[in-house]
């Protein structure tokens, strides 16, 4: 039925959406591909259900961990790794390169500590309920994840466009020197960016994961390749491509599993991206960018 597809859209691309918004966040502030904001979605779903199990924390306040653990996860990725290449003016493909062996340590250690198999959230845990509407089913646990995802983009806006850290983070996508100039604190709002981006990226790991109800050390590849396409077809840098991108994606690959197969779900999805950029090269909201010094 197209109206509960419609609804599995909705909730899958809310957390591509989200995902891809940290993912576009560094890129556009910091001028880096992060590759390992995979791993970082990965970090979150296990922080989230240790948290959990181990300390026997709700599901709210695991939540708020998850997203603490993650974004310090992606602070000391830029103090140790990023930073340093900044400083000595490293080219920019060093750091992507940089953060693919980051994302590889963090997938093989969550293996190493947690196994291979698929853990999954005590039922207990997960929101109950059901609600039907007409001959739509929708479960709590689907109006969380749209709320919490919509909810926390929307801070996201707020903040960029009408705070003075938004305009200073705008200011530094333009031009880090100009902005250093006008005394702006540079290196403190990348590492700010830096946590805020793993702990979007983070609680979208939480809510794929109580979606689905599985958690495994390799969940973060998928996302990642998905989250690249989300923030080239919205246009590099740009966090209202994010949006439309994610939501996009997470509908082309639900209504085409949904009608007509669900192994090529993917195929589809990236296929209709592909048409897209071959009629806009530079993204639904992008522009030719030359980052100034």
């Amino acid at each position: 039925m197209l109206e509960q597809q419609l609804l599995n859209a909705l909730t899958l691309g809310s957390v591509y959406a989200l995902f891809a918004l940290g993912f576009t966040l560094v890129f556009g502030v910091l001028a880096v591909i992060n590759l390992a904001h995979g791993a970082v979605f990965m970090v979150g779903s296990y922080a989230a259900l240790t948290l959990v199990t181990r300390f026997n924390l709700p599901l709210w306040l695991a939540m708020l961990g998850a997203m603490a653990i993650s974004g310090s996860v992606g602070l000391l990725v830029d103090v140790l790794i990023f930073k340093p290449l900044r400083q000595r003016n490293a080219p920019h493909l060093i750091p992507m390169i940089a953060s693919i062996g980051v994302g590889i340590m963090l997938t093989t250690t969550a293996q190493g500590l947690f196994g291979a198999e698929a853990m999954r959230f005590p039922d207990e845990t997960l929101p109950a309920g059901e609600y039907i509407v007409g001959d739509v089913h929708v479960r709590a646990l689907e109006i969380a994840i749209v709320a919490i995802a919509f909810l926390l983009m929307a801070v996201l806006f707020t903040v960029l466009k009408r705070t003075q850290l938004g305009r200073a983070l705008r200011a530094i996508a333009e031009s880090p020197k100009a902005a250093r100039l006008m005394g702006i604190h540079v290196e403190a709002l990348f590492h700010i960016t830096s946590f805020v981006a793993a702990a979007l990226g983070g609680i979208a790991g939480v809510l794929i994961g109580l979606d689905f109800n599985a958690i495994t050390p390799g969940m973060g590849q998928p996302i990642l390749h998905k989250g690249i396409a989300v923030i080239i077809l919205g246009g590099m840098g740009d966090i209202r491509g994010a949006l439309i991108g994610g939501l996009f994606l997470g509908f082309a690959e639900v209504i085409s599993k949904a009608y007509l197969s669900s192994q090529m779900g993917d195929a589809v999805a990236f296929g209709l991206l592909f048409l897209i950029l071959l009629v806009r090269p530079s993204g639904l909201f992008g522009r030719k960018l030359e980052r100034k010094a």
